[in-house]
């Protein structure tokens, strides 16, 4: 009994050395941070100013290393993440914003329907942007070391936004992950994609509605946007259907992924000639267009012939459920009696 009670108090009194502990290392890892900014060239104030906010935050990790795994369909998914309300949302949007929607269309090659629905499922419309501290979030996330490289990458990315004055640091919030503004863009993406549409010497994602805008037709246009496609079509396979012309999936990269698109990708013709019909059971378009027979779930459910901009899609946030509803959400903004 003696050496149980031992060992239960030895296990209490190392509770609190190793939070005291995981503090100390942070502190440590912030000050190498820091020196290696510096011998990057970013100058001592900004570095000090931009340090100086960074805390550790345990939510944040909690967060990342919690992430809901709820097991969905897109019969499931779909009704959620795109429910009426935030159709009726979009549609009032793009009328009320359909000036300046509709310039950025035409200057960028994107179609403004998607623009508006990778609006609204991102931000809620600007609504839901993240309240955390970018820098606190990208130097909690690094110094978690699971993906060091990748969030390193983010948190220089941020030194050179705050560094050019697109934010004022006590307005750098985002999402626990880093994600910032209307477009929830990174910070690699913001400085590859961001736009100043309104020329006032910010790319402000996250005040300016015109910059929200433009950053995201920027975004997929310089992706391989083709403004004379659709992303796709729900479709209807006949029985029996050999699952080998489906997409494979399981990838681990996107190289790997876009070498299974090549392998299912087939004219609208081939897809007719193997008995693929649209959802309603009549004839695909007969247009000269390549399209790869998206599975998101299994055989019996949802099916898709998806176009090139679905890739596209795909890189923004390389899942099937993300990509499909925004392909959906757009379809509802533009053909409203579907």
């Amino acid at each position: 009994m003696f050496k149980k009670l031992v060992i239960l108090l030895c296990g209490a009194c190392l509770s609190v050395p190793v939070t005291a502990k995981t503090q100390a290392e942070f502190d440590i890892y912030l000050s190498d941070l820091k020196a290696q900014a510096l011998a990057k060239g970013y100058e001592q104030q900004l570095v000090d100013q931009a340090f100086a906010t960074a805390k550790y935050k345990k939510k944040v990790i909690s967060a990342d290393k919690n992430q809901p795994e709820v097991k969905e369909t897109l019969e499931t998914y779909l009704p959620k993440r795109v429910p009426q309300w935030k159709i009726d949302k979009a549609r009032q949007l793009y009328k009320e914003n359909q000036v300046v929607l509709e310039k950025i269309a035409k200057e960028y090659g994107v179609q403004a329907r998607f623009i508006v629905a990778l609006w609204g499922l991102e931000s809620n419309f600007g609504r839901i942007q993240g309240g955390h501290n970018v820098i606190s979030s990208l130097v909690t996330l690094a110094f978690d070391g699971r993906r060091e490289t990748l969030y390193k990458r983010q948190l220089w990315a941020a030194l050179d936004i705050l560094k050019s004055g697109h934010i004022s640091l006590d307005k750098f919030k985002g999402s626990w992950a880093g994600a910032m503004g209307q477009t929830q863009f990174m910070p690699t993406s913001f400085n590859a994609y961001a736009v100043d549409y309104n020329n006032d010497g910010r790319k402000d994602i996250w005040t300016t509605k015109e910059d929200a805008f433009a950053s995201i037709a920027n975004y997929l246009k310089q992706e391989g946007w083709d403004d004379e496609l659709t992303w796709g079509r729900q479709v209807k396979l006949p029985d029996n259907f050999d699952s080998k012309y489906v997409l494979k999936r399981g990838t681990k990269t996107r190289k790997q992924w876009l070498e299974y698109w090549n392998d299912s990708e087939r004219t609208l013709a081939d897809w007719q000639a193997l008995g693929v019909r649209k959802a309603d059971g009549s004839d695909l378009p007969k247009a000269d267009v390549r399209a790869a027979l998206v599975m998101p779930d299994d055989i019996n459910g949802r099916m898709y012939l998806a176009y090139d901009n679905y890739k596209v899609f795909m890189h923004w946030n390389r899942s099937y459920y993300f990509a499909t509803s925004v392909g959906y959400l757009s379809d509802r903004i533009g053909y409203p009696k579907l």
